[in-house]
Order: C-alpha cells, then sequence, then structure tokens
C-alpha cells in the first residue's frame, strides 16, 4: 500500500486539481497576486494570535494567576485525545 502525503487531509492529486481551477479561473498572471494576498493574510492573523496571547499573558500576570498550571493540564488533555484518536484511525487503517 502506498500513501502519499497529504495536506489539511488532501493529497497530492486534489492540490494539483486546485491549483489548476485556479490558474483557469484567475489567470496565471494573477496567482502571484492571490498568493501574495494570502501570505499577508496569514501574517496578519498570525500578529494578531501573537499579541492577543502577549495581552492575555500579561493580564494573568497582572493579576497573579498562574497561566502554567493551566497550560500544562490543557496539555496533558490534548495529548490523550490525540492519542485515543490515533488509536482509533490506526485500527481503521490496519483493517483496509
Amino acid at each position: 500500500m502506498i500513501l502519499q502525503p497529504t495536506f489539511l487531509f488532501i493529497g497530492t492529486t486534489e492540490i494539483m486539481f486546485i491549483l489548476f481551477i485556479v490558474v483557469m479561473v484567475f489567470g496565471a498572471d494573477k496567482v502571484p497576486d492571490i498568493a501574495k494576498g494570502m501570505g499577508k493574510g496569514m501574517r496578519t492573523l498570525r500578529d494578531a494570535t501573537n499579541d492577543l496571547k502577549s495581552e492575555i499573558t500579561k493580564s494573568s500576570e497582572k493579576h497573579g494567576i498562574n497561566t502554567s498550571e493551566y497550560t500544562k493540564s490543557v496539555t496533558e488533555e490534548i495529548q490523550k485525545v490525540k492519542d485515543e484518536v490515533e488509536d482509533a484511525v490506526g485500527s481503521v487503517k490496519r483493517k483496509m
């Protein structure tokens, strides 16, 4: 069984098809402008997220709240869920 790399549950073939449709709809000359705009949007979103995180951290420190305890417990719960999902998916993959 050959496994193809996936990105967001989309295989290589699907990505190529989507790129083909984008080129057909917008034209080859507009694709770089679209990619540039998407990159700026993603950068803005990342910067806003980092600003929000820093504000939450500053506010919690100001009010004497220890965020490391909460972060540790949330991380542990997320890891448990990931392990359970991987166990379930692993059994499905083995059956196929």
